[in-house]
């Protein structure tokens, strides 16, 4: 039971924790923003070379989730809190329209002050992502969670084996490195589901059904932004190559320029016994 101490502190912490997230909505953000937010976070992260997350862990991801400005207040009894999207691998490997979601948890221990953090995490296994779309996951809880690695590393320091369900990631003060999350919990943000889609009542499962309607603009950006990322290709936000000129037309019995044959169709996200291993040279 919490001592009175404890117990101003734990309101003082959830009211300012409010004073804070108030804050961010009366500034107005639309759902568009985050997805712009969201996108930069990313393309950003991907940029820092030996810093960011590794592509063979991209490539293994069920869903990449991002949360812009995750806000932790701390006084004594700590918590956070954040607002971002999700994507879900289809089983076509390309990734679902964009599910907004919240995160939110506590924390115990000698913290005082607030501050801001963007976070990323990748799933790693079918389990969480049912999770999510049933609603809500418990990070530590429902599904496991560790701080991943970084940049060529093949381990984590605190999931040696690699086999943790969700890797976390947060960048504060221009710093990125592994961040461990359990207890939180994510949750599906209706409201902003139901008026960016325009749909009242929508379903997470509806959202990242394969046959669903492309989903309205900035959210092409956002997949485009997970798609380069996970293919180690140039993100999204990066400036469009310059035109050159066309070549001349080749014979029609030609092979010289013809494009490679398709090594074959992947099929995702892939199961994996061990989730996020770093497969072999």
């Amino acid at each position: 039971m919490l001592t009175r101490p404890h117990l101003f502190a734990s309101r003082l912490a959830v009211f300012l924790l409010s004073c804070a997230m108030g804050a961010s909505a009366m500034a107005g953000e639309r759902q568009d923003a985050r997805l712009l937010t969201s996108t930069q976070v990313l393309s950003e992260l991907m940029r820092m070379p030996e810093q960011n997350i590794p592509t063979w862990l991209l490539e293994r991801a069920y869903a990449v989730a991002v949360i812009p400005t995750v806000i932790k207040v701390g006084l004594g009894i700590g918590g956070r809190r954040g607002k971002g999207v999700l994507v879900v691998r289809k089983d076509t490997g390309q990734w679902s329209n964009p599910i907004f979601i919240n995160l939110t948890g506590g924390s115990f221990g000698f913290q005082v002050g607030v501050q801001s953090a963007d976070v990323v995490l990748v799933f790693t296994s079918k389990q969480s992502i049912e999770g999510i779309v049933g609603g809500k996951v418990t990070l530590g809880a429902d599904a496991s969670v560790a701080a991943g690695p970084i940049g060529r590393q093949s381990s984590a320091a605190t999931d040696i084996g690699l086999t943790a369900q969700v890797y976390s990631y947060s960048r504060a003060s221009g710093l990125f490195a592994g961040v461990a999350l359990d207890g939180s919990a994510i949750t599906i943000d209706g409201n902003s589901n139901e008026s960016f889609y325009k749909k009242p009542g929508i379903l997470a499962s509806e959202i990242i059904r394969s046959d669903a309607p492309a989903a309205p603009a900035p959210a092409d950006q956002f997949i485009a932004a997970v798609q380069h990322s996970a293919t180690g290709g140039v993100p999204a936000t990066a400036a469009p190559p310059a035109q050159t000129a066309t070549p001349a037309a080749q014979p029609p019995n030609s092979t010289a320029s013809s494009p490679p044959a398709s090594s074959g169709v992947q099929t995702y996200p892939m199961e994996d016994p061990q989730p996020g291993q770093e497969p072999p040279q």
